[in-house]
């Protein structure tokens, strides 16, 4: 079973526990604007994303971890890899993402578990470059990207809903960590 351990959490893969945790995640608007149409999504929507990152684990070898925190063992919300075939301008491509509750932002998580997941891209799986995906006004994630020392690299616009995009990307055979 593939975990990392950081400082503060445990990137680990999905439990049956996870679900209902995960959807009131889902569920919280301010969570979501930033995500696809910007929808917040229901248990069964949850049930369907955890079942599809796990099915990545399976064929890629890398994945979507669950974010647990070390101190209370609360899920915090998943980060990790994905390969983005919503956008196939940028593919192939491993795309970093991350979403926390609101609970647990502003306070370093995002930018912990980002930064394990590029070790565990770069380490463990031997990817050479990894992007990352946003919108230009989400701010949170932009901070976190460019702690990670990503860089912009295109702009363009989400094919199924009509929003602008910014991807980033590393090259992680430069990457100091």
């Amino acid at each position: 079973m593939t975990e990392i351990l950081t400082p503060r959490l445990r990137l680990r893969r999905w439990e049956d526990d996870d679900l209902v945790p995960m959807a009131e995640i889902h569920a919280d608007p301010e969570v979501m604007r930033w995500v696809g149409d910007g929808r917040p999504r229901n248990l069964e929507e949850t049930a369907d994303a955890i079942e599809r990152w796990e099915e990545e684990w399976d064929e890629e070898g890398f994945g979507l971890f669950a974010v647990e925190l070390l101190g209370s063992g609360e899920l915090a919300g998943f980060a990790g890899l994905s390969v983005p075939h919503f956008l196939p301008e940028v593919l192939p491509a491993v795309e970093i993402g991350w979403r926390l509750g609101r609970p647990f932002w502003g306070q370093g998580y995002a930018s912990e578990a980002a930064h394990a997941s590029l070790e565990f891209a770069l380490q463990d799986r031997g990817l050479d470059r990894v992007v990352s995906i946003c919108r230009p006004q989400n701010q949170a994630s932009e901070n976190v990207m460019r702690k990670l020392g990503m860089t912009p690299c295109l702009d363009t616009v989400h094919p199924a809903h009509g929003h602008p995009l910014r991807v980033f990307e590393i090259d992680l055979t430069e990457y100091q960590g």
